[in-house]
């Protein structure tokens, strides 16, 4: 039977290994010139709301392969 609250345990979890990942690992950068054209291409401000998209985006992807992936060995190994 499945846990009630487990909507509520997979995004927590997705959004805490995600803070954790951003820790550990270096999101990735960009040079200015494409850093630029990315700006002007996505009709952003400036530079910085690029960035501030890229370490949302990184931050929530990294968080769901973690849990995914952490989630698959629990349920292998419960078995």
């Amino acid at each position: 039977m499945n846990n009630p609250f487990e909507t509520l345990i997979i995004p927590g979890g997705i959004l805490l290994l995600g803070f954790l990942s951003a820790l550990l690992l270096p999101a990735p950068s960009f040079g200015i010139e494409l850093a630029k054209r990315l700006q002007e291409s996505l009709h952003l401000m400036d530079v910085n709301q690029l960035y501030t998209i890229v370490f949302s985006l990184w931050f929530l992807l990294l968080g769901a392969i973690e849990f995914f992936v952490i989630r698959f060995l629990w349920r292998r190994r419960s078995r």
